[in-house]
């Protein structure tokens, strides 16, 4: 089988798991994302706009826009990194490629924390998207002019004990789910 077909095979398997998950959803699901950020409060922090069954930032979007300047991904085209919007609750949003709202205003700005939607994601931070390798550019382009943590934001469900990764995949400084905190480069926080 080829990576294709791996990763294929593999994103199936986690769009079921992460679907099951959001359909059991109560909604606080973000709970353990907001006291992660609320560390970094005022530091420029880009979300996103939840599609489908991902997990929904909104709510620590909003906690973070009273401190400090949030954003949401715009899609500029195939091949190409994303850029920035500064997002704030109830500004006015337009479509945006595939399916993803975008602020109708666009005022970019460039976060220091980005919290990355996924399909399917491993302990040691391996990240799987939906294969148009749009973070993984951003991700590369940010961290080449300084520290940017990225964060993966999941359901516990969309884990996977490993997965096919390219050399180009950048790997996430910590993965937040719906049950715990995954510090990639200290290991799982102990839940109290």
């Amino acid at each position: 089988m080829s990576l294709t077909e791996d990763k294929a095979a593999i994103r199936k398997q986690a769009f079921a798991a992460r679907k099951a998950a959001c359909d059991l959803d109560a909604g606080g699901a973000s709970g353990l994302l907001s006291s992660v950020l609320a560390g970094y409060r005022g530091v420029p922090l880009a979300g996103y706009m939840p599609i489908r069954s991902e997990i929904d930032p909104l709510p620590v979007m909003a906690e973070a826009s009273a401190h400090g300047h949030v954003a949401v991904p715009v899609i500029r085209g195939a091949g190409l990194p994303l850029v920035f919007s500064q997002w704030t609750p109830g500004c006015a949003m337009t479509d945006g490629p595939f399916g993803a709202q975008v602020p109708a205003t666009e005022e970019l700005i460039e976060p220091e924390i980005v919290i990355v939607p996924l399909v399917a994601f491993t302990r040691l931070g391996g990240r799987l998207g939906y294969g148009g390798g749009f973070y993984d550019r951003t991700l590369e382009g940010l961290r080449a002019q300084r520290a940017t943590l990225a964060i993966g934001f999941a359901y516990g469900a969309q884990e996977m004990a490993e997965l096919p990764l390219e050399p180009t995949d950048q790997t996430l400084n910590m993965i937040v789910t719906d049950t715990e905190v995954i510090d990639v480069d200290r290991g799982p926080a102990p839940l109290r």
